[in-house]
C-alpha cells in the first residue's frame, strides 16, 4: 500500500497505522505537540474528538521515534505542521488514498482501518486495554471492543498458549488441591 501512496502521505499513513489515531489528529499534529525532551507527542485537552487529553511516549517504539525524528529533519523549521505537503496541511487526501488502494489491489480499505490495525495490535501484545485505551484515545471500553477484531490467527495462538498450559500441567507431578485437579487434568477424568 505504502509504495503506491505520494511520498508526502506515507508518514502521516505509517504514523496513524503505529498510533491508531483518528487521521484528523494526525493531520492536526504541529511540531508544539511533540516534546523531544519528555520524548512525547502531546494532544492538548479539547482537540481531540472525546476532547481529552492525550499523550503518548515515542521513544520506547524505534519506528515512531524514526519517523518523528527524520519528519523534523525533512521539514523546514518556519513549517509548523509535522506532517504537511510542500509546507502546507494536508486536508484532501482521499483521491490519492483511493487510488493507493486501486494499486495495491485493496479497494475499500480506510484510513481509520489503521485504528483497527493499532487496537489489535497492542492487544496481540499484551497491553492492558486501560492503557491501550488512552493510547488510542478511546473513552468507553464497549467502542474499544469494537475495534478489538479477533482474527483466527488470534484464536490459534490463545489455543496455543491453552495447549502450552495443559502441556506444563501435565509434567506436575501428581498433587491433588482444592480444584479436585490431579496432574493438570480434572480428577473426574482420571
Amino acid at each position: 500500500m505504502l509504495e503506491h501512496l505520494p511520498e508526502y502521505l506515507k508518514p502521516p499513513m505509517i504514523f496513524a497505522y503505529l498510533t491508531g489515531w483518528r487521521s484528523s489528529e494526525v493531520l492536526s499534529l504541529t511540531w508544539r505537540n511533540i516534546d523531544f525532551p519528555a520524548q512525547e507527542i502531546r494532544l492538548e485537552p479539547g482537540t481531540t474528538k472525546n476532547d481529552e487529553g492525550r499523550t503518548f511516549p515515542f521513544s520506547v517504539l524505534p519506528p515512531l521515534a524514526d519517523l518523528i525524528y527524520t519528519q523534523r529533519q525533512r521539514t523546514p523549521k518556519d513549517i509548523t505542521w509535522v506532517f504537511n505537503n510542500n509546507g502546507k496541511p494536508i486536508k484532501d487526501y482521499y483521491d490519492a488514498w483511493r487510488k493507493a488502494c486501486k494499486a495495491a489491489k485493496l479497494p475499500g480499505k480506510l484510513v481509520h482501518d489503521f485504528r483497527r490495525t493499532a487496537v489489535r495490535n497492542l492487544e496481540r501484545a499484551g497491553v492492558p486495554r486501560s492503557v491501550a485505551m488512552k493510547l488510542t484515545g478511546h473513552k468507553t471500553e464497549a467502542v474499544y471492543r469494537r475495534y478489538a477484531i479477533v482474527s483466527p490467527a488470534d484464536l490459534n495462538a490463545g489455543v496455543a498458549k491453552l495447549a502450552a498450559l495443559h502441556e506444563l500441567l501435565a509434567v506436575k507431578p501428581e498433587v491433588r488441591g482444592k480444584s479436585g485437579v490431579s496432574g493438570g487434568v480434572p480428577s473426574e477424568t482420571h
